[in-house]
């Protein structure tokens, strides 16, 4: 567990004169937030553990500019994607993964129509590519027998339509997967969509992310599964309103499959 963790920088690479086989896009949760840091560290472990070559971009990666779209800041964003763009054009990259799906479908799905062309993958898909290509095994071990639910990130499923890699990795757990009455292609945000992260909600009857955990809390999980820093913290904040922590946990996809290694 205390082996340190190998994080090499694109321009050590370049020094090297060598190319990495994918970058890794941590985002602004992923690189600052406490909870969301521990995310990056179970998904670097995984890297790590199946001999991946990835680099980061380290202190030349800057925000890609989802949060100001989304509040309606066009000018803010297309300066901050042109920012990255220009960095990532540098250095010639090619596939990006990211465990935010915000960052991942900024960089996939706006950042072409700026000049950024990139083969763009959510972690979820990378690790599942790495368990079909023999590069990482899991077994259950802590989780075998857990009851289950996955989070439809709304970036990730009804945006980009990836339902299926992070259901397959929580089987491949050998634990009992288990369906919220919202989910897939009828998911419910976790309250944190259209930059309400950075906001108080606006006058209502109740709470997003408190609709979103009584539906996960109906079907009696021990672990909300999420693949999202942003669905991590409103559905982890939900448990806690229902004070429920001691019972249900809310984790990465990450985390779940290097807690199961032990790494």
């Amino acid at each position: 567990m205390s082996e340190l963790l190998k994080v090499p920088t694109m321009a050590e690479f370049m020094a090297q004169g060598k190319q990495p086989e994918v970058l890794f896009w941590v985002g602004c949760a992923g690189s600052f937030d406490d909870r969301a840091k521990k995310i990056t560290k179970a998904f670097v472990k995984l890297l790590n553990k199946a001999q991946v070559e990835f680099a980061v971009l380290g202190t030349e990666e800057s925000c890609t500019g989802d949060p100001a779209k989304r509040a309606g800041n066009e000018f803010l964003f297309q300066m901050q994607a042109v920012t990255n763009i220009e960095v990532m054009n540098a250095y010639d990259i090619k596939k990006i993964v990211t465990a935010c799906p915000h960052c991942f479908n900024t960089i996939k799905n706006e950042y072409p129509e700026l000049g950024g062309n990139y083969e763009v993958m959510h972690h979820t898909e990378f690790l599942k590519s790495l368990l079909d290509d023999g590069r990482l095994t899991i077994e259950g071990g802590k989780f075998k027998g857990k009851r289950i639910t996955f989070h439809d990130p709304c970036y990730l499923g009804r945006a980009n339509n990836v339902y299926e890699a992070p259901r397959d990795l929580i089987i491949k757990l050998e634990a009992e997967l288990i369906e919220m009455k919202n989910c897939k292609k009828n998911g419910l945000c976790c309250g944190a969509g259209g930059a309400q992260m950075f906001k108080d909600a606006e006058k209502g009857d109740k709470e997003v992310n408190i609709e979103r955990t009584e539906q996960a809390l109906e079907i009696k999980p021990d672990i909300i599964a999420a693949g999202c820093p942003f669905c991590n913290t409103m559905m982890t904040d939900g448990i806690k309103v229902k004070e429920r922590e001691d019972d249900v946990t809310v984790m990465d996809i990450a985390e779940l499959i290097a807690n199961a290694q032990d790494l």
